[in-house]
């Protein structure tokens, strides 16, 4: 078999040796060999599977095809068996495996080999999101994104082939675990895909920084909670100054304030607040007022670049219900923005163009966008929690020096918003 390469064993690692595990010690597999012929057979891992959930917006448009740029689309690939974590009394993952001839296993390790000894599937897609799951001290619910991985690795590992997967939204909540995923997808190279969907959403208007930009300031504004929409928060800002002069270097430190100390903070910043007036300016349906008489509990993310960008994102519940984006270009004497539009309530439409893409990876092999972008958005994270849960205090983040390039194509969705309703 073609390109292999050593990785280590699972078994009785503790996460520490996990992450410093010498490749002398481990034993082949096989990376993905590339692209075969024919509809890929894909294997979905899921969480839970109910009408409107992240599986139904994903795994059902894989299943019964959606709208892309303004066509409808037939899948390139075929869902063929999948693993449900959890089955509620909504649950429709039944239904739609009787309606799509898919067989549903009762192991990870079952749905990837169909009860065999060898890898049955040429790609996974794995949906950590949603369903009934404990929350920690920080607020932190604890999907099992990194729990169900492993169980995919480990079976890469016993069968010694690897396929490409994409993982839904951030990595894990926890930074160490998150780095060990994307060491797996280096050390078995197969294609690793992840993150959130707003990246690829529409832009109105339909703003791309040039390659090579000299951001020198930028803010990005949400809704939602902290942690669950603070990673969409923290996407929607990064697909954007990602793009700036020198690439992507990573992030040198993060803080989380809530409350009065957000409007502080910005009144100390003049250009943070300068730069969310002009973004917010895009959002139409935004509340009439200022977001400080609307909003009762703001929660602001401050963040410094190793480039030297400064960036801040604002989650302004009662405020907004979309998101928006703002920048101070150097040479330019007014800022850029736009905003990021969701369709709000099903179909979900911004999910259509993620779908493509996610498509496209699997049978190309080629990831449309870097996957660094989303091991830094869950690093970060997982930081501002740390932040947030210590009152606000700054923390340094010496380990999110990531650097990566992003790719020269604008990704994000062009397609007539009068075809929303049939996606």
């Amino acid at each position: 078999m073609s390109n292999a390469t050593r990785l280590n064993s699972l078994s009785a690692l503790t996460r520490r040796e996990m992450l410093g595990a010498s490749l002398a010690f481990i034993p082949a597999v096989s990376a993905w060999a590339g692209p075969s012929a024919g509809r890929k057979k894909i294997a979905a891992v899921i969480t839970e599977y109910r009408l409107n959930s992240h599986a139904d917006c994903i795994v059902t448009r894989l299943l019964e095809g959606y709208e892309y740029d303004g066509i409808r689309r037939t899948p390139q690939v075929e869902i063929v068996s999948m693993y449900t974590d959890q089955v509620p009394a909504n649950d429709i993952s039944r239904d739609m495996a009787a309606k799509h001839n898919v067989r549903i296993y009762p192991t990870i390790r079952e749905a990837l080999t169909g009860g065999g000894g060898k890898l049955a599937v040429e790609g996974v897609v794995l949906i950590g999101e949603h369903g009934k799951y404990p929350t920690n001290e920080k607020g932190q619910m604890l999907y099992p994104r990194y729990e169900l991985y492993s169980k995919i690795i480990e079976t890469f590992k016993e069968t010694k082939w690897a396929v490409p997967v994409f993982t839904d939204k951030h990595l894990s909540v926890d930074w160490e675990k998150a780095k060990w995923m994307y060491d797996q997808s280096r050390q078995l190279k197969f294609p690793l895909m992840a993150g959130s969907s707003l990246p690829l959403a529409w832009r109105i208007p339909p703003l791309e920084l040039d390659l090579g930009a000299p951001v020198e300031r930028a803010v990005a504004a949400f809704y939602g909670g902290k942690e669950s929409y603070g990673f969409h928060l923290l996407e929607s800002l990064e697909c954007m100054v990602e793009r700036r002069k020198g690439g992507e270097t990573g992030i040198a430190s993060v803080q989380c304030l809530e409350g009065a100390p957000v409007w502080e903070w910005t009144d100390a910043n003049p250009w943070a607040g300068r730069l969310l007036e002009c973004g917010l300016s895009r959002c139409p349906d935004r509340k009439q007022g200022s977001p400080r008489a609307n909003v009762k509990q703001p929660i602001l993310f401050i963040i410094e670049y190793w480039s030297g960008l400064q960036a801040a994102g604002y989650l302004l519940n009662g405020h907004i219900d979309t998101t928006c984006f703002a920048a101070d270009i150097k040479g330019q004497s007014e800022p850029v923005s736009t905003q990021i539009w969701l369709q709000p309530g099903r179909p979900f439409s911004h999910f259509s163009n993620l779908v493509h893409f996610i498509e496209q990876m699997m049978v190309t092999g080629k990831p449309a966008y870097p996957v660094e972008r989303t091991l830094l958005t869950t690093g970060a994270l997982a930081a501002l929690m740390d932040s947030s849960y210590q009152k606000g205090k700054k923390l340094e983040t010496p380990y999110l020096k990531i650097a990566y390039r992003a790719q020269k194509e604008s990704l994000f969705n062009r397609g007539p918003v009068a075809a929303l309703e049939k996606a």
